[in-house]
């Protein structure tokens, strides 16, 4: 079942957040730094986007959030897993859900340029990499992502 967030629901955000960031990103981004994620950090700040109106679905299946996207003026700006849900269509599911809600002629999202599962997983949803790239810093400065941008045609 894909459905609004809940502040309610911000806690397990938090655990699919920071389990599916350790499991994707494991030899992509520092092993310190995704040990020191956490989760009850990531669920404050959904609460708070959820709270103040931010567009967040979860997939829900058998009682437990088993995944999560956030959207909104026609940007996907994240879409997690659990990874023992990687897979199974839940990640499908929430995203034909938020393309289907996004407004104007076209989407934008960014993807880690080396999470090769993530930017075929785009590529099979639609998504072309425009070519576009930036570079984001995180953990003050200590890590340094580098992102190319999907876009695609709404419908």
């Amino acid at each position: 079942m894909i459905r609004p967030a809940t502040v309610a629901d911000a806690d397990a955000i938090g655990e699919v957040h920071v389990a599916s960031w350790r499991a994707a990103y494991a030899g992509l981004i520092p092993d310190d730094f995704l040990a020191g994620l956490s989760a009850e950090s990531r669920a404050a700040s959904w609460a708070r986007l959820i709270g103040d109106g931010g567009r967040v679905l979860v997939a829900e299946e058998d009682g437990v959030i088993a995944g999560f996207a956030a959207y909104g003026d026609g940007r996907l700006f994240a879409l997690y897993l659990l990874p023992e849900y990687w897979g199974r269509g839940l990640g499908r599911a929430l995203h034909d859900r938020v393309v289907a809600d996004l407004s104007g002629d076209r989407a934008v999202l960014w993807v880690l340029a080396t999470n090769e599962r993530a930017k075929a997983f785009y590529v099979r949803q639609g998504w072309v990499d425009d070519g576009v790239t930036q570079t984001e810093t995180v953990d003050d400065g200590r890590v340094t992502l580098e992102e190319r941008r999907f876009s695609r045609p709404l419908p």
